[in-house]
């Protein structure tokens, strides 16, 4: 019984040092100078969080190049060993120039005697030239950092560049319909073909863009607030202009 009691006896001197330690430390908390300490290490915390936020944001856009750069690599690759296997291979019906040289005891070329010159076989039209298709510039850290507060809010750099990827995306797509030979198009991609023409002006000449009906088509984006805010944000950040008419408004890469 009596070391029960010492116990519990013990436990509550324990509780009461705690209550005392809390109630000196809320008070210490109170006192003019060290409540400024306090003030100036919850600020720099919020500096540090800020801070590794946006180390974060730069890891992940770091990614993201190291993986484009490591799928380019892959596709320079494979066209460094397709250039090879055509070297290796030069198809026999290439134009070839022969001469026809006539030793004389084993000399030199006759200066008198004429050269002839093998005529070259009629060759095939060469190949159409593929257009190359204008893509979106990912932003920056510093456009981002540029960008004011209040036109991005809680939007991250990470989510900018999201949607620019996915623009691209829907860029790239439509183009390589209107690229397209007709005689290859199936009726879905006749009917899309017929739509991007009709939604050219003389204003757009010259210019890639896309529309809404664009983006709901390739992308998974959705047309909500936080797209039409983030395309503004890539108005101000010279990534796109807006040409307007006819009910639509087409989003011109710059």
């Amino acid at each position: 019984m009596t070391s029960e009691l010492e116990q519990l006896c013990s436990h509550v001197n324990e509780k009461i040092g705690n209550i005392k330690k809390t109630l000196s430390l809320r008070n210490l908390g109170q006192e003019p100078t060290l409540k400024t300490i306090l003030n100036k290490i919850g600020d720099e915390i919020i500096i540090v969080n800020e801070l590794l936020n946006k180390f974060e944001l730069e890891i992940q856009y770091q990614e993201q190049a190291n993986s484009s750069l490591k799928e380019l690599y892959e596709s320079l690759e494979e066209d460094y060993k397709d250039v090879e296997h055509l070297k290796e291979n030069i198809p026999p019906h290439l134009p070839q120039v022969i001469v026809t040289q006539n030793l004389v005891n084993g000399s030199d070329l006759d200066s008198e005697e004429p050269v002839k010159v093998e005529e070259p076989e009629p060759t095939k039209k060469p190949a159409k030239e593929q257009k190359i298709i204008k893509e979106m510039l990912f932003i920056s850290t510093d456009e981002f950092n540029a960008i004011p507060s209040y036109m991005k809010s809680r939007l991250t750099y990470c989510q900018i560049n999201d949607v620019i990827k996915e623009i691209n995306k829907a860029v790239v797509s439509k183009y390589k319909i209107v690229h397209q030979s007709k005689k290859s198009m199936n009726s879905v991609t006749r009917n899309l073909y017929q739509r991007f023409i009709n939604e050219e002006t003389k204003d757009t000449k010259g210019h890639y863009f896309i529309v809404e009906a664009d983006i709901k088509e390739f992308t998974t984006l959705k047309a909500d607030k936080k797209l039409y805010v983030i395309l503004n944000i890539l108005r101000v950040c010279r990534r796109l202009s807006e040409i307007r008419g006819g009910g639509l408004t087409r989003y011109v890469i710059t």
